[in-house]
């Protein structure tokens, strides 16, 4: 029989010995992990979330339960992301509008580089410049004389006051001296393409994965892509640099982040399954086919910096176009 003096010395050295010898933790996941995409179904974060999802599941062993949390271009979601517990179960994938822009435009409660950590950069996507088919247009000149024709008159569509969209689609307009409405809508960019589509408005920078298949199906007209190259997938679109508007190159991206706090070596093990994800070439083939790239971060810290570098840049061209919360 063992005896309590016996039971007491053998506590006190398992006492000495190095915690992972002590008792061996739960491997990390060991349970189902949430992925919120802070938009609606149908956008361009929504539509990466699910092509990612199945691979990913099966590179941690647990399922990937994608929370839509839309509302607030955004807000809502990234806050949820940023208070949830930092145990690395919680993720969020957001974009340049939901990350950096709004932060930028109005005072929240939450902050991209206090309340949020980087895991990694997931893919980049080309934005386009697309008209509901009613538009007699067939290019990025003949909507500018089209629009400077018409004041006031024709609407374009945004997924709300902070998003990039709406800031691109400002900044060309300032530069063209076009005056166009902007019509906000919830949730993301689905909702404002159906309002394309059904042609409450007429124009959109959009996100290409948002508006790829109404393309293909010839429900809008795409004029132009805002990338430096044209959009392998759409060979026969344009580019505005190639139509004489080298001041409106840029791109959007989708990147994921944890709640700060989380330790490093969890989100070390979530940016390592997340790259796994993204090399295999069923992802990769399927992102393409849907209108994004591939483009995980070397490590966390190297997505973290890029987060910060684009707060900063994002937040000149807001005070520049002097964009304000709706």
């Amino acid at each position: 029989m063992i005896s309590r003096r016996q039971t007491l010395a053998a506590a006190a050295a398992t006492a000495l010995l190095p915690h992972g010898a002590r008792a061996q933790e739960p491997e990390f996941p060991s349970r189902p992990l949430r992925m919120i995409v802070p938009f609606a179904p149908g956008g361009a974060s929504d539509i990466i979330a699910r092509i990612i999802q199945p691979t990913l599941g099966n590179v941690f062993g647990r399922p990937i339960v994608i929370d839509n949390r839309a509302g607030a271009t955004g807000n809502i979601g990234m806050e949820a992301a940023a208070r949830a517990a930092p145990d690395g179960y919680t993720m969020v994938l957001g974009n340049a509008g939901s990350t950096v822009i709004n932060p930028g435009v109005q005072t929240l409660p939450w902050s991209p580089t206090r309340d949020l950590t980087g895991v990694t950069l997931v893919a980049e996507t080309p934005n386009i410049v697309v008209v509901n088919p009613s538009l007699p247009v067939q290019n990025i000149r003949e909507l500018v004389e089209y629009v400077r024709a018409r004041p006031g008159v024709l609407n374009y569509g945004s997924a709300g006051s902070a998003s990039q969209n709406r800031l691109e689609m400002e900044v060309f307009m300032k530069q063209q001296g076009l005056q166009v409405v902007n019509v906000p809508y919830r949730g993301g960019a689905g909702p404002a393409v159906n309002g394309l589509m059904a042609g409450d408005v007429q124009i959109m920078f959009v996100t290409l994965p948002s508006v790829l298949a109404p393309i293909q199906a010839g429900r809008v007209r795409a004029l132009a892509v805002t990338t430096a190259e044209r959009f392998p997938g759409l060979p026969d679109v344009p580019t505005l640099l190639e139509q004489g508007y080298p001041d409106n190159v840029s791109s959007s991206w989708q990147g994921m982040m944890a709640p700060a706090g989380t330790p490093p070596a969890i989100v070390q093990r979530l940016h390592a399954g997340i790259t796994t994800a993204l090399r295999d070439e069923g992802v990769r083939r399927r992102l393409i086919d849907a209108g994004a790239v591939a483009a995980p971060s070397p490590d966390p810290a190297h997505f973290t910096r890029f987060v910060a570098a684009e707060f900063t840049r994002w937040r000149g061209i807001i005070q520049d176009v002097g964009a304000t919360p709706d």
